[in-house]
This record gives C-alpha cells, structure tokens and sequence, in this order.
C-alpha cells in the first residue's frame, strides 16, 4: 500500500501560499498535546516534543502494522503561543511565554489507540513528560494564514501582514496565536525554515 501524504491531502492546511495572506476555515480535527511556560529550546519544551514524537510515531507503526497495513508520514509539529501580558512577545520575555506544542492525528486514530501507544512508549523510555501527553479536539474556525521562510527570529514581518489583513478586514483577532514547523531545523539551514503563520479571527 502506498503511503499516505496528509499533508499534501490537507493542502490549504499545511502548505499555504508565501507570497500573501490567505483566510481560511479550519475544522476540528483531533491532536496529541503537551501544554508548557517557557521559551522555545528550553528543557520543558525538548521534553515536550520528544513525548510528543514518541507517541506520534508510535501510533504511526501501530497502525501500519495492524489490519488495514496504512502508513502515513507523521504530521508537523504546531505550536500555540501566548502569555497572559501580550507585551512579554514585544519585550521577548520569553520565561513569560506559554505554549501547547501538538501533532495533529488522522482521524483512524482514536482515544484508545492513543492510551496504548503511551503505554508502549513507557515500556521503552523513560520520559519526563510523556505523563503531560493528552489526546483532544481542537478547532480554529476562521483564520489568516501565510508560509514564513527564514529563522524564527525573523517572522515578525510575516505576523504583522497577517494582523494587518485581518484588521484591514474590518475583523479582529481571536484565539492563539498558531505556527506549524514544516521544516527539520536540525538539517535545514535557518534562512530555509518553512513555518506557517496562523491567526484565528472573528467577524
């Protein structure tokens, strides 16, 4: 069986245009999810995305090695970020920054499945926050999008177009400020780091 590209299947969610801000409405879709305080590349926040990863690709084989024999490249890792004082992103107080870093799950796979691939996880590694790992819905609604490329210290041009189309729009904006990380910033050099930008809005 040929493997399954859900991102190019999900094409308006994670593969958006560079050039200009798109609006979109995003469904409720099911993610595994580590919440956390602090900023990125701190100790709490590696945890994270290794508890996160471990369960991902877990599930991944499970499913790969049970009846239906599917496999599916793992979905990108997202990230929602605010902090209770807004001006601690303009004064990169980062310490200040909360986040839920989450992987998004294809809809054969459910609670249960979710359960036994922790438990799997557990047997073979001892993770700090694998106990943090949870399974739920989330939905956005409507949102402006844009892909940034170039290192993270750099997008917030990108975040001001986005804001900028959502006001000139004559909306506001709602919810948590949205990244999802398309590129392995281990291997690809900073000015080629793909992230999409994601602001949820409301009329």
């Amino acid at each position: 069986m040929s493997k399954i590209d859900y991102k190019k299947q999900l094409e308006n969610l994670y593969l958006p245009s560079k050039k200009q801000v798109v609006s979109l409405d995003v469904p409720l879709m099911n993610y595994l999810m580590v919440d956390g305080k602090g900023e990125p590349g701190s100790v709490q926040y590696q945890q994270a995305i290794e508890a996160l990863y471990s369960v991902a690709y877990t599930i991944k084989f499970m499913i790969k090695k049970g009846e239906t024999g599917l496999d599916y490249g793992v979905l990108p890792l997202e990230g929602l970020w605010w902090a209770d004082d807004m001006s601690d992103f303009i004064n990169d107080n980062k310490h200040n920054w909360q986040w839920t870093m989450m992987i998004m799950q294809p809809e054969l796979v459910d609670k249960d499945l979710v359960l036994e691939a922790i438990s799997q996880v557990k047997l073979k590694k001892s993770l700090d926050a694998i106990d943090l790992v949870r399974y739920e819905s989330f939905s956005e609604g409507l949102c402006a999008q844009i892909l940034h490329v170039g290192p993270f210290s750099e997008e917030g041009p990108t975040v001001a177009k986005v804001h900028d189309f959502i006001e000139s729009s004559g909306h506001q904006l709602a919810g948590k400020h949205h990244e999802i990380y398309l590129s392995d910033i281990r291997r690809a050099a900073p000015e080629n780091w793909k992230t999409v930008i994601r602001q949820p809005y409301q009329r």
